[in-house]
């Protein structure tokens, strides 16, 4: 994808897991923001299955942003209700200006 600034037209918050104590010696897993940027969302394909007794529906998107050097896998997008997954993060022409991530995102 040839990306122009112009198509970054998506509001996107970057999320980071942090697990945090609770009372009963366990852990719970918390996310919290680390940006608010803009991004293009971009749908590669989606499936239905059954899972534990119910449908559920998959889908891959590419989600594309200005370069940064901070973004994980570990991390996740937030589009309004909307949670993509990160599976990878890839420089997309090698020149640092953008970053496309492979993501999922399930209903």
């Amino acid at each position: 994808m040839n990306t122009r600034i112009g198509q970054l037209r998506h509001r996107l918050t970057i999320e980071e897991a942090v697990k945090t104590d609770d009372e009963g010696g366990g852990a719970t897993l918390v996310w919290n923001t680390v940006d608010d940027l803009w991004g293009a969302v971009e749908a590669l394909s989606g499936k239905e299955s059954v899972e534990a007794d119910r449908l559920s529906g998959r889908a891959t998107y590419n989600v594309t942003i200005r370069y940064r050097d901070d973004l994980t896998p570990s991390m996740r997008f937030r589009r309004d209700s909307e949670i993509y997954e990160i599976l990878s993060v890839l420089d997309e022409d090698g020149r640092r200006r953008f970053l496309t991530c492979k993501c999922k995102r399930r209903d």
